[in-house]
Formats: structure tokens, sequence, C-alpha cells
């Protein structure tokens, strides 16, 4: 795509005139030079593009333009613009420095180390202010200030925070907003655009519902991004995203001249190992798919780097990338597995991009094994084909093999995500956002409910300490605080700070409203229901009440029963809900038998009466998980996994419910 450069402009990291690169997550233009050194670094330092050669999307390429001429530079310098680092004797290189070592330190300590950002004041938790800086993003993309973004950004605010008050994440709301630009920004730190909302709706439904038209098609094409780019290096064409997501290029699209071979690797271990690709878990494929695309930007950099080179002048600084540089997230088998990529010849590289396009598109469109009962034959030496190595960093063959037959039991739309079938049935849009959101919202209650235990534990064991004490004092609120273990960057959050006397503390106060209409029918163990009694005045420690040590250790109990069932619903073994929900029954039945069967408190009647009657719920629907007979309908496990995560949260929310008020009744 042509760009008309303005003669002020200058490398960003050297001052030399007329760059002809761009570093895109940096927002900076940069020369030949400096770009041979960007490109070293990798894509997870700098993505970089020629502003005239390579193919930009028009709003990306504006994105880069108006950070440029908004001087992002200074965000990554901004210790150097302070007179006294100019005494001390640091300074940017000159157009006339060597590129080795001068120019390279400079750019690696730029760029990679960060040495010249401007560092925040230390505090004690880093997390905190990881959210402040997200929620300040949050509220930032609505407006047009593309360097303030890119600046919160790099000081480390998450794309995809999702903000617990509002439910939106900051592509949402630059979306409503119909800031283009900043859902670029976005997208290139990694942001979803097919991320959910609280209410399940995504970015592009934020956009067609505010009529930013232009907006909504262009998050459809960041979303299908990676295959898009796939095809287009093949056959120069990409989808329109109205008739269909996927191009897989046939004989005929590789026949043009823009490719450089005229057919597939279709030898024996070429099928082999395609029948291995089709075998792999979920997140190995999207990880081979992923270092395939890295080595399609570095080929695609490549041609256009060796087409614009005075080659009558090339010196060794100046030179291409081998191979993909190392990235240190990602382990060592599988940078070496990204550096094999660079050793395919290019009728090796198109068979595995077709292979990656043609499974790709049957796990989303939700296609099975033509015949699921038919043994993959993995037995295969990871050396007889390069790719292979690249997406088997801790799986064994015999892993994938017993991964892919589990996935089979599950229901049509889930166990296709593990298997294989390259018919090309129809699927709409809408289809599948709507079995994306569902996925999302599985997710997002597993990983609430995952918190609210673990907030439980740690309430309980700091009740036990002050009841050995001697003392109680009131509970403290729930901080909100990042989901162990989650790589979406605290986008679940859980627990409102408590208010004294309120029914509820979460997110999804909605639950509670839902299960009071469930029947009183299913409440048991002889309460019935309570009327209100006469307890004593308030304020007054209630004797009816029970101890609170007991209460916490029958918590306690529930938490480690809910625990057990959460890693198996995880697991997807949904031959152990039964005896799990039977161990959370009799505990609950324990924590229940301590109160009166009449609680003078409304609070304690209440709390009583979601605990029982979430309890049998969570019976009734972890046997429907039980084995089948012969002919019966088969189970929708995703549909009954969500069920039994929410009986399991709501159990969870009563338990602590009583944790708190007979704490706090004791106190008074």
């Amino acid at each position: 795509m042509s760009r008309k450069l303005h003669r002020t402009e200058v490398c960003a990291d050297c001052s030399a005139p007329d760059p002809g690169w761009a570093s895109i997550n940096r927002g900076v233009l940069i020369c030949d030079e400096c770009c041979s050194v960007h490109r070293s670094l990798g894509r997870h330092i700098s993505i970089v593009k020629h502003l005239r050669h390579s193919g930009w999307p028009p709003t990306l390429l504006q994105m880069v333009q108006t950070l440029a001429s908004n001087g992002a530079n200074s965000i990554w310098e901004h210790s150097l613009l302070d007179p006294a680092q100019v005494q001390s004797g640091r300074r940017k290189p000159n157009p006339q420095d060597k590129v080795h070592t001068t120019k390279s330190e400079f750019i690696r300590a730029k760029y990679q180390m960060l040495a010249f950002v401007h560092k925040l004041p230390c505090r004690d938790d880093d997390g905190v202010t990881t959210k402040d800086l997200s929620k300040q993003l949050h509220s930032s993309v609505r407006t047009g200030s593309l360097e303030t973004c890119l600046r919160l950004l790099s000081l480390g605010a998450q794309a995809n925070f999702f903000h617990p008050e509002k439910g939106t994440t900051p592509l949402h709301v630059a979306a409503k907003a119909g800031q283009i630009l900043q859902a670029e920004l976005l997208v290139v730190y990694g942001a979803d655009p097919g991320a959910p909302d609280i209410n399940r709706r995504t970015p592009m439904d934020y956009a067609r519902q505010a009529g930013h038209v232009e907006l909504a098609e262009r998050l459809v094409e960041c979303q299908y991004e990676l295959t898009d780019r796939l095809a287009f290096y093949l056959c120069g064409r990409r989808p329109d995203h109205k008739n269909g997501h996927y191009i897989i290029p046939q004989m005929a699209d590789r026949a043009r001249p823009k490719c450089p071979t005229q057919s597939l690797d279709l030898s024996e271990l070429a099928k082999a190992a395609k029948k291995k690709l089709q075998a792999l878990n979920n997140r190995l494929f999207e990880e081979l798919a992923m270092d395939v695309y890295d080595e399609v930007d570095r080929r695609e950099n490549d041609a256009v780097w060796l087409t614009t080179q005075n080659h009558s002048t090339l010196v060794t600084e100046r030179s291409a990338v081998p191979f993909l540089p190392v990235n240190p997230e990602y382990s060592a088998t599988r940078n070496q597995g990204r550096q094999k990529l660079a050793r395919f010849n290019a009728r090796e590289f198109a068979t595995l991009i077709i292979d990656i396009l043609s499974d790709a598109k049957r796990r989303q469109q939700g296609k099975g094994l033509s015949s699921p009962t038919d043994p993959l034959d993995l037995g295969i030496d990871d050396d007889e084909h390069d790719y292979d190595n690249v997406a088997s960093d801790e799986d064994t063959d015999s892993e994938l093999t017993a991964q892919n037959n589990n996935n089979t039991q599950r229901s049509n739309r889930a166990k296709s995500m593990d298997s294989s079938d390259l018919s090309d049935g129809p699927i709409t849009l809408q289809e599948y956002l709507e079995v994306k959101k569902a996925l999302a919202s599985s997710e997002a209650k597993v990983q609430q409910l995952m918190k609210v235990n673990n907030n439980l534990s740690e309430e309980v064991r700091r009740l036990q300490k002050e009841v050995r004490k001697g003392g109680i004092s009131g509970p403290a609120p729930y901080g909100v605080q990042h989901v162990s273990g989650s790589t979406e960057m605290g986008r679940y959050m859980v627990s409102k700070p408590e208010k004294h006397g309120s029914g509820t503390d979460s997110d999804y106060d909605n639950t509670h409203d839902h299960l009071q209409s469930i029947g009183r029918s299913s409440e048991e163990e002889g309460r019935g229901d309570s009327e209100e009694g006469g307890g004593g005045e308030a304020g007054e420690p209630d004797p009816a009440l029970p101890c609170t040590e007991d209460v916490i250790l029958k918590t306690e109990q529930v938490t480690k029963n809910i625990q057990e069932l959460l890693r198996a619903a995880q697991e997807f073994k949904h031959e152990s809900f039964v005896p799990c929900s039977e161990k959370i029954h009799s505990a609950v039945t324990e924590m229940a038998s301590l109160f009166p069967k009449r609680p003078a408190l409304d609070a304690v009647h209440c709390s009583l009466r979601l605990l029982a009657s979430s309890a049998s719920r969570l019976q009734v629907e972890c046997r429907k998980a039980a084995p089948s007979e012969p002919g019966a309908p088969a189970v929708d496990y995703q549909l009954l996994t969500q069920q039994v995560i929410q009986c399991a949260y709501d159990i969870a929310k009563a338990a602590k419910q009583l944790v708190t008020i007979t704490t706090r009744e004791k106190k008074q």
C-alpha cells in the first residue's frame, strides 16, 4: 500500500531520514538498519511492516501514522528527554553509528528492557497497579487519544481487562464509541474481538448496534486474521466474511505466480503428519497455528527486505532473519520447533498451511470424525516431519490419543474440537458466536466459583485464628483479585465488598432471585418453611445461633467438596459428578443441622433455604451425568456442566453468608 511520507519524518531510533518501515505495536517509524534489529528481536517485541511494499488494512496504517505523528516515540524514550540524562552520557544513536553494537544495544534497551519508559512509583501490590491502569484504559478508549492509551499499555494495562463493575472490556467501549483506531491498537495488544460482555454481547455486537458498520466489519476481519493471512499467503485472496470465513486454497489457486509451488506434498509422511495434527488438542493446535502465522510474517518480510535493499552496497549488518527469533515466554521445545519451520521448502510449507486451514475450519464448524471409533495411528517418530515437534511440548502421543477419545464423549459441538472431518458443512456467524459466548460464560462461572471458594477458605482460616485467640472481629470485605492461573489478566472478578446485612455479595446477584423461583418442595431435612420467630433484640447475641467455630469447620468441609467437584468439571470427569454431589449434600446437611429449624433471623432463614435447595438441585443435575440406557437421548454435557457449576456456586454463596451472619451476631 502506498504511503506519502512527510519530509520531517525520521527514524525513531537513530533519526535517519525517510524511514521505510513501521513498528506497529510501538507506533513508530524506523529505517532499514534499525528494522534489521527490530526483526531480530521477534514479533513479541516489535511487529514490523514496510510502509510501501507490505499489505496494510487502511485503519491499521492510519493508527500507526497517528501514533507516530503525535509523539508516541516519547513514550519509549521518556527518560532520555530529561537533560540530566544527556549530561550522564546517555544518548540516542546517530544515523552514522554502527548497527552493531551501538544501534542494536540502544534498541534492545529501549524496547526489550523498556529502560527509558516512565516508571510508576513503587507500590507493594502490583496487581492493584495493573488493575488501576486497566481501568484507566477502559475509560480512555472512548476518546480519540491514541497516545494516552499506548502509554497505559506500555505501563502494564491489560487490553483484555474485564471491568468487574461495568461488565465490559476496553474493546467493547471503543466499539460502542466508534473509535476504530483505538480498536486497532487494542487488537494489536491482544484484545479479543469475540470476547463477550456480562450479557454475552461481543464488541462486534456493540459496533453494529451503534451503527458503526465499518468498525463491525473490521472487527470480524481481526477475529479471522490468522486464517485470512495464511490463505492470502498461498493464493492472494481473503474471504469477504459475508459468504464464509475460510478459503482453502486448491490446486488452481497455487498455480498463481505469487505461489512458488504447484502441488501439495502427498507423501505418506505428510499424510501421517496430518493425522497427528488433527489429533492435537485445541491449545496445541492454536500454538502451532500461531507459530506458522509468525513464520509467514517472517517469510513475507524477508521477501520485501530483499526487494528493497541496494544489493550493490549490501553489508552483513543489514541481514535477513534466517529463522524465527527465540521467544523466552515459550518452552525450549516450542522455540526449536518454530525455528525448524524455516527448513520447510515452499511445497512442504504450503501443505502445512492448507492442513491448518482445513482443520481450523473443521474445528470451528463443529465437524467430528466420520468414524469416531477408528483409532488414529500416532506411532510416528517425531523426526519424520519437522512440524510434528512444534506442538509437542508437553503431550505425548498416548496423551493426545486419550484426549481425542475423551472428547468424542462430549456434546456434538464440544467434541468436534479435537476430532477430524474436512467436509464443508454450513454454519452461520451467529451460530458460531452463540457457541463461543456459551463457552466463555461457562468458563467465567468456573473461575467465579473457584475464586469464591478460595476467598471462603481464606475467610475460614482467618476466623479460626480469631476464634482460637478468643475474640472475633467483623469479617473483612473480599477484595477483587486476579483469578489464579488465568491467562486473561483478571477478566473474571468476584465478590464486591460486603455490605452490612446484605444477602448477596457477588457480581452474579441475579442468581439469588432465580433460585427463589424454585419451589419450596426442594427444601429437605425436615426444616420446611420457617416462620418469623421472636428472637432476641437487635444487637444482642442470639442464643439460638450455633458456635462460630462449628459453622466455620462445616463450611470448610463444604468448600473442599465443592473444589473436588470443580476439578472434575474442568477435567470432564462426568462420572465423578454423582459421588461429589453426595459428599456436598452430606456436608450441607451437617452444616444446616447446626442451626435451629425455625431461625429468628430472616437472613439465616433465606441462606439456609438457598443452601438446601441448591444442594438438592445439584444432586438432581449430577445424576443426569450417570451412564444412560441404550437408546436414551444424548446428554448435553456442556449445558449440564453449566448447571452443576451454578448450583455449586449458590451453595458456596449461601455457606459464606451463614459464616458472615454468625460471626456478626456473635460479635454483637
